[in-house]
């Protein structure tokens, strides 16, 4: 099962970097969100497939015409309002992030929003609290559990990397976390962000055929090799941020050519949801 997915975020949506963090700052760079996603939207029309695609509360209000777009085929998801981590925010305020992006959502679509993922993945051992909001709100289908450590967390605890169920506080709900993979001891997850970038395209073929679930997360700025540097990232950012853009749309190109994908709702249909693991929350 291979799930593609797109998270519709501009170029300079980047977490933990003071210049870029605040919406207030947003208006006065450059847009590229247009171009990009058009981009990609025509490679799947070519296709003939369909993905999930995690939208920004935030580009839907200065965009709305990119979410109606995109909703003509493909299925649209909530990722926040304005892409700031949960961990850094107090849990109201992620109630009223995650209710007005899906109801902007909805508004512009005319469907309703079943799925979500955190920003950044921050959906972590010490933000458990989600789960109720994302009841509340009507979510059936997490994607934010990233089960390694990352730069914005990661759940490294949590001890399965395929669909299952969650459970916390007494509220259960249909998870899909990232897949992951290992090479020389080294657990990672190679199907999007940096490590797709970074890996040879056979390599990442090699670990597809391996791989009975995956779970992908693209961005636009992904396969955008002309987008403005931030030139004072650290190393390590700065080579994370833009490793491997020059051919990363021919990989996914590749891809798309050479594996079936699917959304997270074609997916979640799929699955037989009481055979899968029931993972308490409290326990982790």
């Amino acid at each position: 099962m291979n799930i593609l997915s797109f998270d519709l975020e501009e170029w300079f949506h980047i977490l933990d970097y003071p210049k870029t963090s605040s919406p207030q700052l947003w208006d006065k760079m450059e847009s590229r969100i247009e171009k990009n996603t058009d981009r990609i939207l025509l490679l799947l029309e070519e296709k003939n497939l369909k993905a999930t695609w995690f939208c920004l509360g935030w580009i839907a209000k200065k965009y709305p015409s990119v979410i109606k777009k995109i909703s003509i085929i493909h299925d649209i998801a909530c990722h926040s309002t304005n892409h700031q981590l949960l961990y850094q925010m107090k849990q109201d305020d992620v109630r009223t992030d995650i209710l007005n992006n899906i109801h902007l959502l909805e508004d512009l679509c005319g469907k309703k929003i079943a799925t979500y993922r955190a920003p950044g993945f921050s959906f972590t051992s010490e933000t458990k609290w989600i789960i109720p909001i994302l009841a509340e709100a009507g979510i059936m289908y997490d994607c934010s559990i990233f089960p390694l450590k990352r730069n914005h967390g990661g759940y490294d605890t949590f001890p399965v990397a395929e669909p299952c169920r969650i459970c916390y506080d007494g509220i259960e709900l249909k998870e899909f976390p990232m897949n992951k993979a290992s090479l020389l001891g080294k657990e990672f997850v190679f199907s999007g962000g940096g490590y797709f970038r970074l890996l040879p395209y056979k390599a990442i073929s090699t670990l597809m055929k391996k791989s009975k679930y995956v779970m992908t997360y693209f961005h636009p700025r992904d396969f955008d090799p002309d987008q403005p540097l931030l030139n004072d990232l650290s190393l390590k950012r700065k080579f994370m941020s833009y490793v491997g853009l020059k051919n990363s749309y021919l990989k996914l190109n590749n891809l798309l050519n050479d594996y079936t994908f699917i959304t997270v709702e074609d997916a979640a249909n799929q699955i037989d949801w009481k055979s899968t693991s029931l993972i308490n929350l409290d326990k982790y």
